[in-house]
């Protein structure tokens, strides 16, 4: 079978297409036959090594999937599926997955949008509800609103009735794509470069007011400036480090003085609570069907061009999700 490889760290150019022998499924797996494949963020940390956990050489990335049941048990053969992947693998034709991580899909749901939701939405759903809990009418700032998580995050945040979004996205296009999804602010703060800057600017966008939940992935002086533009018992969920650049140790005594919550999120760890992350889909799926949150297709790309989405999401190209058209099936417009 046709997959994208990696044998050595690196960034885009480690991509490479090849042939594997198509994995075995064992207890409690099925092997899905791959239509379209999710591009995320964290696997470009993968490519490089420089992810939350270490990678072993070598591997196949991607750990999301369309496709259709062609050996296993738990769900009939030829079932429509939107899988996670427990160990990578998803940049393949076909690919094992775990059967309680396997969604039946119907067709009222297209690949881009099921895999929108997969992970990106999860995250947004869980920054939001569990490590931030957002509550009416509350002002929140959501960096890279035009990302795959940002654009799920700001549909959310107005679904569930934040009082003001705030989102933060680089250049005119992206912060107007923001808007459009329901943010009441957008800024560009891609060209500050101290705590101070981002600060104020956060506090200008919220007429001199501190933020009450800040969704923060970026680092460096990006989360500085974040969380001094806190109100007090304001929240800050972390779900990304973006810039590599770590931010400044935080002292306790400057989260008392405010009493100001600092939390992280990173998925794997719902993914291993029951329910957790079943639910969070399933009530994001509802809320597809009954239009009240549009999944962002950023572009599609064939499995010979994964390096070149990678670079897209590196240089900031991107908005929304990108996707694998692994069976060169073609991604419709009515999936943007």
């Amino acid at each position: 079978m046709r997959a994208v490889q990696i044998t050595e760290f690196g960034g885009p150019e480690v991509l490479r297409v090849t042939d594997l022998d198509e994995p075995t499924p064992g207890t409690g797996e099925l092997l899905v036959e791959v239509d379209s494949a999710g591009v995320n963020y964290a696997d470009t940390h993968q490519a490089e090594d420089s992810y939350l956990v270490r990678q072993t050489l070598p591997f196949v990335p991607g750990s999301e999937v369309v496709g259709r049941v062609v050996a296993g048990e738990g769900l009939p053969i030829g079932s429509r599926v939107l899988g996670l992947t427990s160990g990578g693998g998803g940049y393949a034709e076909r690919v094992v997955v775990a059967s309680s991580l396997a969604f039946p899909l119907k067709d009222d749901l297209t690949d881009a949008q099921a895999l929108a939701l997969l992970v990106h939405g999860t995250t947004a759903w869980h920054l939001l509800r569990r490590s931030a809990e957002l509550r009416g009418g509350e002002t929140v700032v959501i960096h890279a609103a035009a990302g795959g998580v940002g654009t799920m995050a700001v549909q959310l945040a107005r679904a569930w009735g934040a009082g003001r979004i705030v989102a933060t996205a680089s250049g005119p296009a992206k912060c107007e794509l923001a808007r459009s999804l329901g943010a009441h602010v957008a800024l560009d703060i891609s060209t500050t470069t101290t705590p101070d800057e981002v600060r104020d600017a956060l506090l200008a966008a919220n007429d001199g007011q501190g933020a009450d939940v800040v969704l923060e992935m970026t680092g460096g002086h990006v989360f500085d400036g974040s969380l001094a533009a806190l109100r007090p018992l304001g929240r800050i969920a972390v779900f990304g480090l973006a810039s590599k650049v770590d931010p400044a140790p935080v002292r306790v005594q400057k989260l008392m003085r405010r009493s100001l919550t600092l939390t992280g999120f990173w998925l794997p760890h719902a993914v291993a609570q029951p329910g957790l992350l079943a639910g969070a889909l399933e009530e994001m799926r509802s809320m597809v069907r009954a239009g009240v949150l549009s999944p962002v297709l950023g572009g599609s790309y064939p499995l010979a061009e994964a390096a070149r989405a990678h670079e897209d999401l590196r240089s900031r190209r991107s908005t929304g999700k990108l996707v694998l058209d692994v069976s060169g099936k073609g991604i419709t417009d009515k999936e943007s």
